[in-house]
């Protein structure tokens, strides 16, 4: 039996990376202020890491930055300091795309680990054993492979290196993510880390002599979204990734809710244990995907791991979200005596109504609001605030940290 493969989850903010950890991942990965390709996540100051750190290495977990940028000579200024500081800080590992970035963090903190990114776009034996030699801990493979080219790599390269793949999340049409069309049409570069998604923009065919006049492709009479990826979802298929010899799981997402993290992690979370806890007689159980699918999401994929994308891998029709359930708040208290559950706001929520209730280790249980006040005991009709504090009896008990949905029937 190989050890146990890592669940590796985003972390967009502090409280994102605690929800993460809460919930079932075995390793964070989150940008500072500098180096990563994630603009629009909030990121972490150097301060912020030291407590994200400490947060993580309480409860024997790790903590990975991203420093994956493709730099341009300005951009790299100031690595060497950065990456000694996050050495000393505590971090597990840093992951980098560019030759010259590698060079310069191995110089300046030779004992901390460097993992390849995605970005790297390494897709064959030697190329990880390149990195292996150059002394690189871990490689992020190109989410273009298949399984069957994965596993010919751990085979050949078990003995030197770690190899870590995507398992769920948005996908790229762009090789690895390296994508020009980002900066040509808004001026952002994806490759720096502010990518504005035009893969999922409405587009339509014009002849170069016929100007003004626009054609649509039949897909869609609004136009078409050829560019537009499926997500990437293989909580259908964990015992392969397992049984691949896959040291670790990577899901996409540091700009996604607390809600959605806690939800995503969870399922892969028992899906994995689940495995473990009986590797022979493992049967994948379809309630991991009918929680997954209670957050907004695309259409899904396994995207290259069972043979090239196709046709049936994007989505032709729209670019928007499928949003079965609505995320309705979070457990801040809950008095055991009382069976009164303290409770933040996110979505509007009426006295009457059946919500869906679930926590890091357990399957969730719907609880009718029968009984509703505000946070001074006063009886209320609804919680209509943002982040208002209001409270609900529970037929069971729950923690702090537990997430509340109901079902979108619109």
């Amino acid at each position: 039996m190989h050890k146990k493969i890592e669940l590796l989850a985003p972390a967009g903010d502090l409280n994102k990376l605690k929800t993460a950890i809460d919930y079932g991942a075995d390793a964070v990965y989150l940008g500072g202020d500098s180096f990563g390709l994630r603009k629009a996540s909030k990121n972490f100051s150097l301060e912020e890491i030291e407590k994200a750190v400490s947060y993580v290495h309480e409860r024997n977990k790790k903590l990975h930055v991203t420093l994956n940028i493709i730099p341009h000579n300005n951009d790299i200024q100031g690595i060497d300091d950065y990456a000694k500081s996050l050495y000393e800080i505590g971090v597990d590992a840093v992951i980098v795309s560019d030759p010259g970035m590698f060079s310069k963090i191995r110089q300046a903190a030779p004992n901390l680990d460097i993992h390849i990114s995605t970005q790297a776009s390494v897709t064959n034996i030697d190329t990880v054993k390149f990195w292996a030699n150059q002394g690189a801990k871990r490689v992020v493979l190109a989410r273009e492979l298949s399984l069957k080219e994965i596993k010919e790599i751990v085979d050949n390269t078990k003995d030197m290196i770690e190899i870590e793949t995507f398992l769920h999340g948005a996908m790229c049409m762009s090789y690895s993510g390296r994508c020009l069309l980002s900066n040509y049409m808004t001026g952002r570069d994806a490759n720096m880390g502010d990518c504005a998604q035009p893969c999922r923009y409405k587009y339509y065919l014009m002849e170069e002599k016929r100007p003004g006049q626009y054609f649509p492709i039949e897909e869609h009479e609004e136009g078409t979204f050829i560019m537009n990826s499926k997500d990437l979802c293989m909580i259908e298929h964990v015992d392969d990734l397992i049984e691949a010899g896959i040291a670790s799981l990577k899901i996409e997402g540091r700009v996604k809710s607390e809600y959605y993290l806690a939800t995503v992690i969870r399922s892969y979370r028992m899906a994995i244990d689940n495995y473990y806890n009986d590797p022979e007689n493992y049967k994948y159980d379809p309630y991991y995907l009918d929680e997954i699918k209670k957050v907004s999401h695309r259409d899904f994929t396994s995207g290259f791991f069972y043979g090239k994308a196709n046709e049936s891998s994007q989505v032709y029709e729209k670019n928007s979200y499928i949003r079965g359930y609505d995320f309705i708040g979070i457990v801040l208290d809950y008095d055991k005596e009382t069976k009164i559950a303290t409770i933040e706001q996110r979505n509007r929520v009426f006295k009457g109504e059946e919500v869906e209730i679930f926590g890091p280790a357990i399957k969730d249980f719907k609880q009718k609001i029968d009984y509703m006040t505000d946070d001074k005991g006063n009886d209320i009709e609804t919680a209509n605030k943002a982040k208002q504090i209001f409270k609900i009896k529970v037929n069971q008990d729950v923690e702090k940290g537990y997430f509340l949905r109901r079902k979108n029937e619109e």
